[in-house]
This record gives structure tokens, C-alpha cells and sequence, in this order.
């Protein structure tokens, strides 16, 4: 009997990635360069759920205007920004580590016919540099970054529009993330959100909807064969 057709949309950041070494590494980069403070790597965590310009701007000048009331002017801003961009785009993979089992689920996936795509907030051309960086572009029929499309998560068309182009169905398809932002846009997708603990969020795990929660990608293939054989 052939297995129905499952598509499965990824985030990237905390979810197939633990990026948040390198964020820190850029974060604080800039954040020496004009003269403020730096933060941890847990404190980057609770900042990159939402996507990177919303990370940015907390991260860089959120801080900035609540402790110190300085940095109001915009060129500045977008100079920091700019500064950012450029240091992680270049030091995207120096301590950044795949989530335990990722590599083994996709390979399974791979064998079980199942479409993948991986919904970030993260600029396109980072995220795939990132993926091809760290050997997992190639499981992806499509990655879709913060500027693919005019929307991005927490807008459910950012998953909508990927099942749409790999020829999938609503009905057949799930979302993995570690984040309201995933939560909100697979639940107005109408699609089942697989939620990651210990996720980029300031959100506890009980304050953000999902059908199932996993520690990591062990074992991941019992929740998924499930959906396969519904």
C-alpha cells in the first residue's frame, strides 16, 4: 500500500538549528562596537523567536532605549543593524550545532516520501547559506525566509504558500517549530504545530498552543507515523 503524501514545514532557528552561539557572537559584536551592553546566550534565545528584524531591534536598540535612553537616532539604528547582518552573515556557522537527531528524522523522512520545507524569519539567503553550511540543504524542496514572500510568521500565508508550491495539501501537512510565532501561523493555517521545549521564546510551553511537544528529534518518527498512516 502506498503511504499518503505528509508535508512537514520547519522553522530554523531553535528548531533544526541551535543558533543562538553565533546571534550572541553578532549581538555582541555590534553591541562592543557602540558602546553597549552584551547579553548572554540565554538572553539571545528569549529574543530570536520572532524573526530577525524583531530580534535585532530588541536586542540592539530595545535594550539600549529602556536602560539607557540614548540611541534615538535612526541612522545609527540601521548602521547597528547593518553591522550585524554583515558579521553573522560571515560568522554563520562557527559555534552553531543541529538540534539532537535532526539529521537522523530527516534522513527517515527522506525514506518515507515525505515533503520538507523549512518557514524562517530568517533573511533567505542566511538561511540557506546556513543549511548548505551544516550539510542539510539538500532534504528541502524549499526554503522560505523573512523576505521570500511579502508576509512572514506569524502570517499564515508564509505556510500556506510553501504547501502551495510543493503541491501539498492542508489536510496532510504539519508545522515544527520552538515559538508562538510557529504556533500562530500553523494554528491560522489550520495546520498541527510539533512544538520544541526549550525554545526561542519568553513564552513557557503552556502559553503557547501545539498538538504535540518534543524535547528534541529522538523518537520523533512515532508522532509522524501517526499522520502518515491517519
Amino acid at each position: 500500500m502506498i503511504k499518503q503524501k505528509l508535508t512537514i514545514l520547519f522553522d530554523l532557528d531553535g528548531t533544526l538549528v541551535d543558533t543562538a552561539p553565533d546571534l550572541m557572537h553578532a549581538h555582541n559584536h555590534v553591541m562592543k562596537k557602540f558602546g553597549y551592553p552584551t547579553k548572554s546566550r540565554e538572553e539571545i534565545k528569549l529574543l530570536a523567536g520572532k524573526g530577525a528584524g524583531i530580534m535585532i531591534g530588541r536586542s540592539l536598540w530595545g535594550q539600549a532605549k529602556r536602560e539607557l535612553t540614548k540611541i534615538t537616532d535612526e541612522k545609527i539604528k540601521k548602521e547597528m543593524v547593518k553591522d550585524f547582518l554583515d558579521f553573522y552573515g560571515k560568522n554563520i556557522l562557527v559555534e552553531s550545532t543541529l538540534v539532537k537527531g535532526v539529521k537522523e528524522f530527516l534522513i527517515w523522512c527522506k525514506d518515507n516520501q515525505i515533503s520538507m520545507a523549512v518557514c524562517t524569519n530568517k533573511q533567505e539567503h542566511n538561511a540557506v547559506s546556513l543549511l548548505k553550511k551544516i550539510g542539510i540543504y539538500e532534504f528541502f524542496e524549499y526554503v522560505a525566509g523573512s523576505n521570500t514572500f511579502e508576509y512572514c510568521k506569524p502570517d499564515p500565508r508564509h505556510l500556506t504558500s510553501v504547501i502551495e508550491i510543493l503541491n501539498g495539501d492542508l489536510r496532510k501537512s504539519l508545522m515544527i517549530g520552538d515559538s508562538e510565532t510557529d504556533s500562530k501561523a500553523a494554528q491560522d493555517a489550520g495546520i498541527p504545530l510539533i512544538l520544541l521545549e526549550d525554545g526561542y521564546t519568553e513564552k513557557k510551553v503552556t502559553e503557547i498552543p501545539h498538538d504535540h511537544l518534543i524535547k528534541d528529534f529522538i523518537d520523533i518518527e512515532k508522532i509522524i507515523s501517526s499522520y502518515l498512516n491517519g
